[in-house]
């Protein structure tokens, strides 16, 4: 009798233990928000003049890849310098931007989504003011699709899994491989792995090509 009762007491600890952690994983995330705060990419290896923080230089960079006209001579003068591999100032480019929307009642998203690309060919996704509902094993697809719904429109030819989703609150940065073809990304997709279930989905739009941002340097 007593050797069933042992039995039975194994049998619910290597079950149980493995269930709880199972619900665990995928409920805490439910519950529980990742926040993340990263600079913008291509002032991380800047060096900051003297009188301007970090968060003044990249409020500059970003404010310059949104207008369409040249903004190099209204600069702080202690921006102006050469590029951080000896030579000129180098270009940082927007070329595809949008706004992340709700895929359903259930998962919600908002934010905006900006590839850039800098002199060298470099390419970033940033999502910024970025805040979508969590779940578990979150990653950030680059679809070309432009408005997936499901596995198979996400995994459309030529998609692109740049990497799992850091947080699901604030600013964050992603390196799009080189030799990407960013013409044909159509969508930003928030994609929950293991459910196949789409959180959230940017929709791009190509940009005007806009002036050069120089690359803060000392």
């Amino acid at each position: 009798m007593m050797t069933r009762k042992r039995l039975i007491i194994i049998a619910v600890i290597v079950i149980g233990i493995p269930a709880v952690a199972l619900a665990w994983w995928l409920l805490s995330p439910l519950i529980i928000d990742k926040r993340v705060s990263e600079d913008f990419p291509f002032a991380a290896n800047a060096v900051i003049p003297s009188d301007m923080t970090i968060a003044d230089a990249e409020r500059v960079m970003t404010k310059a890849s949104q207008t369409e006209q040249s903004i190099s001579e209204n600069m702080p003068d202690s921006l102006a310098a050469t590029g951080s591999t000896g030579g000129t100032n180098e270009a940082i480019e927007r070329l595809k931007s949008g706004s992340f929307r709700d895929a359903d009642g259930a998962h919600e998203g908002s934010g905006t989504a900006t590839i850039y690309q800098d002199a060298a060919g470099a390419l970033i996704l940033r999502l910024e003011d970025f805040e979508v509902t969590n779940g578990p094993e979150l990653h950030v697809i680059l679809s070309t699709h432009a408005d997936p719904q499901g596995r198979n429109d996400v995994h459309q030819e030529g998609y692109l899994d740049i990497g799992k989703l850091k947080g699901n609150i604030g600013n964050q940065n992603y390196v799009i491989p080189v030799g990407a073809d960013v013409s044909a990304i159509k969508t930003v997709v928030i994609y929950c792995q293991p459910f196949h279930v789409v959180f959230s989905v940017a929709a791009l739009q190509s940009l005007m090509p806009s002036p050069a941002i120089d690359r803060i340097s000392g």
